[in-house]
C-alpha cells in the first residue's frame, strides 16, 4: 500500500484558543500534522481550546517546538510555505507537494517580515477584496490546506 505524506500546519505563536482548536480539528479531519511553535498565548489545557476541538484531540498529531528553527532542524528536507498578506503570489499559484509545511503567523502580527523577505519563492497570500484587512486564522488555514489537498489529489475518493 502506498504511503501518503501528510501535510503539516505550523502555527507560530498563536494567540487565540478557539482558532487553534478549530485548526486542530481541521488537522484531525484531514490527517494533517499540527505544529505549535514558540510561546502560545494560552494554555493547551484552556477550556475554549478544547471546546473548539471538541472530542477530536486524540485524532490530532500535534507537536510543540521552542522556535521555528528547531522545527526546521527536525525536518531538514521539509519545504516550508509561508503565508502573508504582504506578498504578491496567491496561494492558488503555488504548486503544493505532499509533505509541505504550511506556516501561519500569530493573529495580530502575522509572520515576521524578515522571514517572508528571505523566502519569496515559497511565500503566498490569500486574496482579500474590499476593506477587510484579514481573514480569521482558522479560515485561512482551511482555505490553503484544502487547496494543497486538492492539488495533490487527496480529495478524490477520500473516505468519509
Amino acid at each position: 500500500m502506498k504511503t501518503i505524506k501528510p501535510f503539516h500546519i505550523v502555527l507560530v505563536e498563536p494567540e487565540i484558543p478557539p482558532n487553534t482548536g478549530n485548526i486542530a480539528r481541521l488537522c484531525g479531519a484531514t490527517g494533517t500534522v499540527l505544529h505549535l511553535v514558540g510561546k502560545l498565548g494560552f494554555s493547551t489545557d484552556d477550556r475554549a481550546l478544547k471546546r473548539a476541538g471538541l472530542d477530536y484531540w486524540s485524532e490530532v498529531d500535534i507537536h510543540y517546538w521552542e522556535d521555528l528553527d528547531a522545527l526546521k532542524r527536525a525536518y531538514p528536507g521539509g519545504r516550508f510555505i509561508y503565508t502573508s498578506k504582504k506578498v504578491p503570489r496567491s496561494y492558488i499559484e503555488m504548486e503544493f507537494l505532499a509533505g509541505d509545511f504550511i506556516v501561519f503567523g500569530k493573529e495580530t502580527k502575522g509572520l515576521p517580515d524578515e522571514l517572508i523577505e528571505a523566502n519569496p519563492e515559497t511565500a503566498v497570500r490569500i486574496p482579500i477584496f474590499g476593506r477587510v484587512r484579514s481573514l480569521n486564522l482558522s479560515t485561512a488555514a482551511g482555505i490553503v490546506l484544502y487547496e494543497a489537498l486538492r492539488q495533490t489529489g487527496r480529495l478524490i475518493n477520500s473516505e468519509s
